[in-house]
């Protein structure tokens, strides 16, 4: 059974008469063809008894249609109203709709709103959970290009370290890997590139910047590429000069809080679990306050997707499920640690997709 086919008996099963699908992701993962339309419209629409219709901006209809696409693809130029349109092909396949699904986490209230006022319908159900559990566990083929995105983080790894150096910008050791990364013809990164120093590591969300990198003090680097719409996620720490018997001690707890969760990892072992497994070590070495965000995060052609690796997770880990295990301690004002690699579940424990050394590296 084809992806498409399984949503179709989904919305069978539910009693709809369709179900709108609006995440550029998810249509990627059911259809292949991936585009963010920005401020315009792009949907996949999916029916119990009827073949599915893509629409689209205009100017990505041949693109559609290239990737393999089989069912009937609709475009729009920009000054056409776009939910009259769809309303009308879905009214060609069922000329009164009464019960729709569509993804909650994703169609905004105005577009929602655009969409009921050319079309009578009740869009009450909604398919996230299901998408959700489609994604969750990965096939060997997804595997194998998780693998392969992970290989190229670790190059970016290799060429973001060599470019390290006191007294050079940290935007400049980011060009430099996704520079290395372009010759090698790894074309798209998966987020934004982090390299943050010194204090700038303890803004767990901060951006690579122009504070320039200085001796006796760590490096963070977190980043991942896309392969074939799968991506890689991954984060490293290094040391530059030399590191103060505190800094030392704030990298090997995080280390030891990310190989322990690591080793942890099997089947049958709940999300939550896995997070306190970390957080414990973490905590009684005292910086239990300094550690600000969940274990980890689902992935695969997204860099967070379901689930959560967090406490009130008491979903149990089965072969195939991808995640990060990220532990970090913040220390504001002082430096920041992240050790994370992405892993996926096995019979009998658990994989990374990333290798690059984790025992503190020196520059």
């Amino acid at each position: 059974m084809t992806k498409l086919e399984q949503v179709q008996n989904w919305t069978e099963k539910q009693g709809l008469d369709f179900t709108y699908l609006s995440d550029p992701k998810t249509i990627q993962y059911l259809t292949g063809f991936f585009s963010d339309p920005v401020e315009r419209v792009l949907a996949l629409v999916i029916f119990p008894d009827k073949e599915p219709f893509m629409f689209a901006p205009a100017l990505e209809v041949e693109a559609i249609k290239d990737t393999g696409f089989s069912y009937d693809v609709y475009g729009y130029l920009d000054h056409e109203n776009p939910w009259a349109m769809i309303a009308e092909h879905v009214k060609e396949r069922n000329a009164n709709p009464k019960n729709a699904g569509l993804e909650m986490n994703n169609l905004t209230i105005s577009r929602l709103n655009e969409l009921q006022a050319e079309l009578d319908v009740s869009f009450n159900t909604d398919v996230t959970d299901f998408m959700n559990s489609m994604r969750l566990i990965k096939t060997p083929d997804e595997i194998e290009k998780l693998d392969a995105a992970g290989r190229e983080a670790d190059y970016a790894f290799q060429k973001g370290f060599e470019a390290v150096k006191a007294g050079k910008p940290e935007s400049a050791v980011m060009a430099e890997l996704e520079y290395a990364l372009k010759l090698k013809g790894v074309m798209e990164m998966s987020f934004d590139t982090l390299v943050q120093a010194g204090a700038h590591a303890a803004e767990p969300h901060g951006a690579t910047g122009s504070n320039l990198i200085k001796n006796n003090e760590m490096v963070l680097f977190d980043l991942g590429t896309v392969h074939q719409g799968y991506i890689s996620d991954s984060s490293r720490t290094v040391a530059v000069g030399k590191l103060s018997d505190k800094q030392k001690d704030i990298y090997n707890v995080c280390l030891d809080a990310q190989l322990t969760a690591m080793n942890y990892v099997k089947p049958g072992v709940t999300a939550e679990s896995v997070d306190k497994v970390a957080r414990d070590i973490i905590d009684k070495a005292g910086y239990g306050k300094y550690f600000i965000h969940r274990l980890g995060h689902g992935m695969g052609m997204s860099e967070h997707e379901f689930p959560s690796i967090m406490e009130g997770n008491k979903m149990e880990l089965k072969p195939g499920m991808c995640f990060s295990i990220e532990p970090g301690i913040y220390v504001p004002g002082f430096a920041g640690v992240r050790i994370e690699d992405c892993v996926h579940v096995t019979e009998n424990g658990c994989e990374p997709f990333t290798h690059t050394p984790k025992e503190l590296k020196y520059l």
